[in-house]
């Protein structure tokens, strides 16, 4: 009896061997970081730091764009201001058909002929432009 439960726990351990070899081939396999699991992993944390990257930099551009956009906001909000107080002085000028018209021209200017002179444009001018 004792020939056999020594036999049948040296088959045990023998099987249970044999599994353990074939569990540490899957697991290199499985971590081989060429082609496993491991390359994949390998592969996807290299892209997670590539986008956060990515994305600082948009958030970055992002937060320029906003800052200049309230920039220019303030800046029309300060023009729009300006331009309502120059409307609110235009109704402090007085009503143009209310005032008088202005004095005739004098007779001597009208005259006057206007005269245009025409000059000729210096020829070192148009070879530098050749």
């Amino acid at each position: 009896m004792d020939l056999i439960s020594d036999i049948l726990l040296m088959a045990g351990s023998f099987g249970a061997a044999v599994y353990c070899y074939v569990l540490s081939t899957r697991l290199k396999k499985f971590t081989t970081l060429e082609t496993g699991m491991g390359g994949a992993i390998a592969v996807l944390s290299a892209q997670v730091d590539d986008m956060t990257v990515a994305l600082e930099k948009a958030r970055g551009a992002a937060n320029g764009s906003a800052e200049g956009l309230e920039a220019l906001t303030r800046r029309g909000e300060a023009v729009a201001r300006k331009l309502e107080l120059l409307v609110a002085s235009l109704h402090d000028l007085p009503d143009p058909a209310a005032t008088p018209a202005p004095a005739a021209a004098e007779p001597a200017e009208e005259g006057r002929r206007l005269r245009f002179v025409r000059r000729k444009s210096p020829r070192d001018a148009l070879e530098a432009a050749e």
